[in-house]
């Protein structure tokens, strides 16, 4: 039974690593139709600034463009899997714009996926700013 159970996180846990890179490449690429699959309807974000976004304000950033990423990347990614719920913890590392502000540096990024109805979608969040790029 053990093994079993093991081996059902392992896949969960390539399918969160999977779906972690799918979010990177549909934030760069402002895929919005993607961001919506991987957002669950009531996620709750806290943004480096201490605010707190919704879906729907997350998707309206990238639909009306006010994001802009040139380069986004992930490092020293962490893992837990509780049951049907993964707790990422990774630093990202961008550059881009979000209206008139920089966005080039690197943040502690903490989100949280929950497993609803054979889909793996994004609950919560939140991210801190660590230091500007180099």
């Amino acid at each position: 039974m053990l093994f079993i159970m093991d081996m059902r996180n392992s896949n969960n846990r390539n399918v969160i690593i999977t779906l972690e890179q799918e979010l990177l490449n549909s934030m760069k690429t402002c895929n919005v139709q993607k961001l919506d699959e991987l957002i669950h309807e009531d996620l709750l974000f806290n943004i480096p600034n201490g605010q707190t976004i919704s879906k729907s304000i997350d998707l309206d950033t990238y639909r009306l463009k006010s994001i802009k990423i040139d380069e986004i990347s992930s490092s020293e990614q962490v893992i837990n899997l509780i049951d049907y719920t993964a707790i990422v913890s990774v630093i990202i590392e961008m550059r881009g714009k979000f209206q008139n502000h920089i966005l080039d540096g690197k943040y502690r990024v903490l989100r949280v996926w929950k497993k609803i109805d054979c889909n793996w979608k994004i609950i919560a969040g939140s991210s801190i700013f660590l230091s500007e790029a180099p």
